[in-house]
């Protein structure tokens, strides 16, 4: 080869590459998509979790939902409301408030508290276990079967199955809905984070057959609903619901449900954490205790019991007074009793 071959066949591909330069650059301008700063901004503020929870697809679809107008600046259930200031800040407006929610599983039905119909041996999924005969091995057919599903869908471990029955930590759910949207039988919702009472049950049974199937059921009595004095709880084909948006969490309701189908604000999910990392944690039980659980049931079979549980000690909450009156009263013979201080009658008066 020559080097004039050489020469032309490098002005060649020379002048193809400037072709395609040039060609690339008018394509681009012409075809050149514009970028929203504000988007882009707002994404960079987005936690990235891409879990729906926003209704949206992904952050990226959010993003574009608020820059957009079209989406609140709070609409992130994972960012919550640090993230929505910022995002305000980038769009010019208010943050506004939003109430933090948690999901919370319709179900008290945990494998001591239900009966069994039949033993289940199949594949180990909520969705697989629900069209069997039944809805499930359990009596409930309302009830969870316990195998998962919501666990598996959850990305921050915020949910678990525990005796049975899906419980849900509270302190780590960001309502993003997934396990929500992953129940088969739809007994997960999203609740006010700081709703102190719910109703733990799901099924639309009558009372008789709620009964037999399931100890802490809701049967439908409707004792609840007579003793609430703020319209906040009513009947829904057979089950109590509450309308958050009226609740006082009086407690009314709990104390006249029959069945404990009306649930507390628990922090069973948090104990079970901490009796679990080997940490020394401490029992601090009411001085009503000794009359909860019957006769037979002593202080010293409670304490025993606790510490069988994990708990390093236990104490009743009383001897803090006990020990506050101690100290009192040595103070008063050391040193006021002797001279060397005046004796002060003080009363305290509650805020």
């Amino acid at each position: 080869m020559d080097m004039n071959s050489i020469i032309i066949a490098a002005v060649v591909i020379a002048a193809v590459g400037i072709i395609v330069g040039v060609g690339l650059g008018l394509f681009g301008a012409k075809f050149k998509v514009e970028v929203d700063e504000k988007e882009a901004a707002v994404r960079e503020e987005l936690p990235g979790n891409n879990c729906g929870g926003c209704g949206y697809p992904g952050c990226d679809g959010l993003a574009k939902a608020i820059a957009e107008g079209k989406a609140p600046v709070n609409a992130c259930p994972v960012g919550g409301a640090p993230v929505g200031e910022k995002i305000a800040a980038i769009m010019g407006v208010e943050a506004g408030s939003s109430e933090k929610k948690v999901a919370f599983v319709k179900c008290k039905g945990t494998c001591d508290k239900t009966k069994v119909q039949y033993e289940y041996h199949g594949i180990e999924d909520c969705a697989k276990a629900s069209v069997v005969p039944g809805g499930g091995a359990k009596a409930c057919s309302y009830g969870c079967t316990g195998f998962g599903t919501c666990v598996k869908a959850c990305k921050f471990d915020a949910i678990h199955v525990v005796d049975g029955v899906a419980v849900v930590d509270k302190e780590k759910c960001v309502a993003c809905g997934a396990c929500v949207a992953a129940c088969p039988k739809h007994l997960i919702d999203l609740v006010p984070y700081k709703a102190k009472h719910l109703v733990q049950c799901s099924s639309h049974d009558r009372g008789p057959a709620v009964k037999a199937a399931c100890q802490v059921g809701c049967i439908g009595c409707t004792l609840c609903t007579k003793q609430c004095k703020f319209d906040a709880i009513h009947m829904d084909n057979n089950v109590a619901v509450i309308d958050y948006e009226k609740c006082v969490s009086c407690g009314q309701c709990l104390v006249n449900c029959p069945f404990g189908a009306i649930a507390d604000k628990s922090q069973i999910f948090q104990l079970i954490h901490a009796l679990e990392s080997g940490r020394e944690i401490i029992a601090q039980v009411a001085p009503a205790f000794v009359g909860q659980f019957g006769p037979a049931a002593t202080p010293g079979k409670i304490k025993t019991a606790l510490k069988q549980l994990g708990f390093a000690d236990v104490y009743e909450t009383a001897i803090g007074a006990d020990i506050g009156a101690a100290t009192e009263a040595e103070h008063y013979v050391k040193e006021v009793a002797t001279g060397e201080l005046p004796f002060l009658l003080i009363t305290i008066f509650p805020n």
